[in-house]
């Protein structure tokens, strides 16, 4: 492999993950999705956009009590360019790998969730659940795919985040 190519290589912190390149394709598509997702969060659309799931979510309506529509909204950006951060880091370190990987699987099933209470997520002129609706249900139903994608990274990144922790027996190491 060319110098120039190994330069432009995808990164993954992952080495004996077996095919490990698409590891990383995993890893920077949800880079990609936290970003963007992430960034939206601090506008007004999307904070609108996302308040029905949030305020009737038994995990998340919390934060609408205590922050508002908006303010919900940010605490919610903050915690994906968070994750988003974690996983550019995990390219490198593989226990940010399994840290940005868990918050990214801790999102996709919190999200999931929406599907028992979210009101319209089963199309009701279907027959109800499991026919889902255009919106919410099938915007929902893609978070199956981010989860898979964010537990295998995780599955991977776990036996290498155990290796970048200090030894017990380091003196450097607070007891």
């Amino acid at each position: 492999m060319s110098t120039r190519a190994k330069q432009i290589r995808f990164q993954i912190a992952e080495k004996s993950a077996g095919s490990f390149s698409s590891l990383a394709l995993l890893r920077w598509a949800l880079v990609v999705v936290f970003l963007w997702f992430g960034g939206m969060k601090f506008t007004a659309y999307e904070a609108n956009g996302i308040a029905p799931f949030v305020i009737n979510s038994p995990i998340m309506s919390w934060l609408h009590t205590l922050f508002g529509v908006r303010g919900a909204s940010y605490v919610i950006g903050v915690l994906e360019l968070s994750t988003a951060a974690a996983l550019v880091v995990g390219a490198f370190r593989p226990l940010f790998s399994a840290l940005g990987a868990a918050m990214s699987a801790a999102t996709y099933l919190i999200t999931l969730t929406f599907f028992l209470s979210t009101p319209g997520v089963a199309e009701a002129t279907a027959g109800g659940f499991p026919a889902i609706s255009a919106m919410p249900g099938q915007f929902l139903l893609k978070d199956v795919v981010l989860l898979a994608a964010s537990l295998s990274l995780l599955l991977a990144s776990v036996p290498w985040a155990a290796a970048d922790l200090p030894e017990r027996s380091d003196p450097g190491v607070l007891r």
